[in-house]
């Protein structure tokens, strides 16, 4: 422990550093015949080196379509980025050639899909697949690829890495293809890595040996990275601050402790209150889960004023009237409702 005040001072370095990556005013919308949906809708965050930003919400509000517009995924059409900007080291993204992306991709900002068996290539070996972003973006060799391929396998804890590179997929455990995926995306040494529900489908001691892993690669390599995920138990174990979506929009913002103490936005709180909690010490003294009634609502017909206005316990004439701003309610927390002031002291 006696290099804690080090470790502090790198921290708060980290912490005053120039952003890794600006996300500003983003809009990514897919026309449809039924209409245009706009899927992310005036987004604006920032991310720094050896930062976490943990990006919850229930499924449909954004979250994916946020990571693959920064990776320049979005099969455009039908998809378009309506407007903003995507600054990755102060280029925008948005801008840049199909050529100037392709080295940026996979290089400098790397990703971890949901399904490592269905983002995995069946009948290549892992050893092949590792060496193939290798050779492209770093211009080793075939040997000096695999060597590196092997460095990285042991970087991920995978035991007999030699013997590992001549396996297929299908020859792994899930858990096993995780760390693949993990190190494949950080073959590179990217500024900045997305993980795109790193932990789904995977065994509880298996999601643990795996965030583990993430926190141990963020403090090596200083990667910044942008966790996206429905489990806040996860958010609260390793996000240093939360963006919250909700329909497209970010709702609220905050570090993770504030956010977690005084939740700011009734959407929130509902998705606080939808985690189960065993009270008393007694696996059997459950409290009974608070849902949020209703569904997100349809992104190509979203209402005129809040489009949380129609699920909220909180809902005024001006909610359903006039779209709240992003309020910065103090220490860079935000939330954009408009009775955040008039809500309930919380009680987690």
């Amino acid at each position: 422990m006696s290099n804690a005040p080090e470790s502090d001072a790198a921290a708060l370095q980290d912490r005053n550093a120039a952003p890794v990556l600006e996300v500003e005013d983003l809009r990514t919308w897919f026309d449809t015949r039924d209409g245009v949906v706009k899927a992310v809708e005036g987004l604006s965050f920032d991310l720094r080196p050896g930062e976490i930003l943990g990006v919850v919400g229930e499924s449909g509000c954004g979250k994916s379509i946020t990571s693959l517009s920064i990776m320049q995924l979005v099969p455009t059409p039908p998809g378009r980025y309506a407007s903003g900007a995507i600054r990755f080291n102060g280029r925008d993204l948005l801008k840049l050639s199909p050529d100037e992306m392709r080295r940026i991709r996979g290089n400098e900002i790397s990703m971890i899909f949901q399904d490592p068996m269905s983002s995995l290539n069946p009948v290549l070996t892992v050893g092949d697949q590792l060496t193939e972003a290798i050779i492209l973006h770093q211009g080793l060799g075939y040997k000096g690829a695999m060597t590196r391929a092997r460095e990285m396998l042991d970087l991920v804890h995978i035991p007999e890495p030699e013997a590992r590179l001549r396996e297929y997929p299908h020859q792994l455990s899930g858990g096993m293809r995780q760390r693949v995926m993990i190190a494949m995306a950080l073959s590179c040494n990217p500024s900045v890595l997305i993980a795109d529900e790193p932990t789904t489908a995977l065994d509880v001691t298996i999601q643990a040996q795996i965030l583990a892993l993430m926190e141990e690669i963020r403090d090596k390599l200083q990667t910044a990275i942008i966790l996206i995920t429905h489990d806040l138990g996860v958010v609260a174990e390793m996000a240093d601050r939360v963006l919250v979506m909700y329909a497209g929009r970010k709702v609220e913002e905050a570090n993770v402790i504030d956010l977690f103490e005084r939740p700011q936005h009734p959407y929130t709180r509902g998705l606080m209150r939808s985690v189960p909690r065993v009270t008393g010490g007694e696996a059997s003294a459950v409290e009974r889960l608070s849902e949020i009634p209703g569904i997100v609502p349809a992104l190509n017909n979203l209402p005129k004023g809040c489009v949380f206005a129609d699920r909220c316990a909180f809902v005024t004439d001006r909610c359903r009237r006039e779209y709240p701003p992003l309020v910065d309610r103090g220490e860079r927390h935000l939330a954009a409702c408009w009775e955040s002031e008039n809500l309930p002291e919380w009680t987690a």
